[in-house]
């Protein structure tokens, strides 16, 4: 082979330098083309591989599509502390409705869109995009009101935690609003979630 002729090869990725080309491939799409326009066929042209090197590391497209998407949001959740349960909810409240308005949030919007039609999707959501740190974030807010006295022991519970965000996410479901008003934000805090802490009561 002469130099010239070597030059003109291109170097065979392997390992990690193929495994981020797929995924910036991914990302890619996801964000031009949403989960429903991402196939395996278009993210293996992008990324200059063929699909059976994408699926040896991702087996299914929903698994491909969390990683991608946790490249595009690599952020670490940071839980308020400002000493009052209603001033810590309305924070977390309103950097979940942030992300969720953002462009990483429309790629995330249109995941859960595609939960209906790929059941695989939602246990993937929960477990490796932020879902449980989200609840975990929550239920550690409800923990400090508890000691504070703000709240009662009971209110800690994983479906009371869940209510804010749970009612959050239907206000961009439900009204396909780009962003969630501030004042729906403290409506939620102020109308449902708080009477709901503070009217947790023992099981009798």
């Amino acid at each position: 082979m002469t130099p010239d002729q070597q030059r003109d090869t291109p170097t065979r990725r392997r390992g990690p330098a193929l495994e981020d080309a797929i995924l910036r491939a991914a990302a890619g799409e996801l964000s031009e083309s949403g989960y429903a326009g991402m196939t395996m066929d278009r993210v293996a042209q992008r990324a200059g591989t063929n699909k059976n090197a994408i699926y040896r590391r991702w087996p299914t497209r929903a698994a491909l599509g969390i990683a991608a998407y946790r490249r595009i949001a690599d952020t670490e959740l940071q839980v308020p502390d400002t000493g009052a349960l209603r001033t810590d909810a309305l924070a977390l409240l309103r950097a979940a409705n942030a992300t969720w308005s953002s462009p990483q949030g429309a790629v995330l919007r249109a995941l859960l869109t595609a939960v209906a039609d790929d059941p695989d999707l939602l246990t993937l959501l929960r477990t490796q995009t932020g879902g449980n740190a989200m609840d975990t974030a929550w239920v550690t807010l409800l923990e400090r009101a508890v000691a504070r006295g703000e709240a009662p022991p009971e209110a800690v519970h994983p479906r009371v935690a869940s209510v804010p965000v749970t009612v959050l996410r239907g206000e961009y479901a439900l009204r396909g609003l780009p962003e969630v008003p501030d004042d729906v934000l403290v409506e939620i805090v102020e109308e449902i979630f708080l009477p709901l802490v503070r009217g947790r009561a023992p099981r009798t």
